[in-house]
């Protein structure tokens, strides 16, 4: 295999030379409770910094991550929703008076026990529209598609297509028999001078000859 084959600079902040709109997510000087996996980027005219300030409501003292998987692609205007914005449902009014502190906290029991839904994670090789928003504690699995100004508030199957608002699985990609054998695969965790080599059975629609070209290594 020629040395050579080894795509874009995984180290460039952005990947394509005269797009500055296009940016490595890694490459960003992300918050420690943000994970970005190799390849993925976001697109924006509004250059990298929106990527950052589309996380909401991510306060660290929360513990809650934002995990997103390798080879994805995230158009503008995305938004992620993290725990920090959740209000209790549970009381009379969803009023956070306790966050304001004063004689406002230390009032009841419980009264800063804010909902909280987990980790928010992306898988591999997603694709997330223009103008999405992911709600707090979502799982969206491999090879899914978000459409432009869906609303997820729901886990998201591998290799579905989601849209509206809530989001509902509008078709699978692929079968759940050869979705799974896409994520035994895992191509997104090969050497870049394999995935390289093999782009053209991983852009195209032979999954047994893909799986050949795993076996064979």
């Amino acid at each position: 295999m020629p040395a050579t084959m080894i795509g874009p600079d995984l180290d460039a902040l952005h990947p394509m030379p005269g797009h500055e709109r296009v940016t490595f997510i890694r490459n960003l000087d992300l918050p420690e409770n943000v994970e970005v996996g190799a390849y993925s980027y976001y697109d924006d005219p509004a250059g990298p910094q929106a990527f950052l300030d589309a996380i909401l409501y991510h306060f660290p003292f929360i513990g809650d991550r934002l995990v997103i998987g390798k080879f994805c692609a995230l158009a503008a205007g995305k938004r992620f929703l993290m725990n920090g914005g959740n209000h209790r449902l549970d009381g009379l009014s969803t009023y956070p008076f306790s966050i304001f502190g004063g004689d406002w906290i230390g009032r009841f029991e419980g009264e800063l026990n804010f909902p909280n839904r987990g980790d928010t994670r992306i898988g591999n090789d997603v694709w997330l529209g223009y103008r999405s928003t992911v709600m707090p504690g979502v799982s969206i699995g491999d090879g899914a598609v978000v459409a432009a100004h869906a609303v997820v508030a729901a886990d998201v199957p591998p290799y579905a297509i989601v849209a509206g608002n809530p989001a509902k699985v509008v078709r699978r990609r692929f079968s759940d028999e050869v979705a799974a054998r896409l994520q035994a695969v895992a191509w997104w965790d090969w050497p870049i001078e394999r995935i390289t080599a093999d782009l053209p059975l991983i852009s195209g629609g032979d999954i047994a000859a893909l799986e050949m070209a795993a076996r064979e290594g």
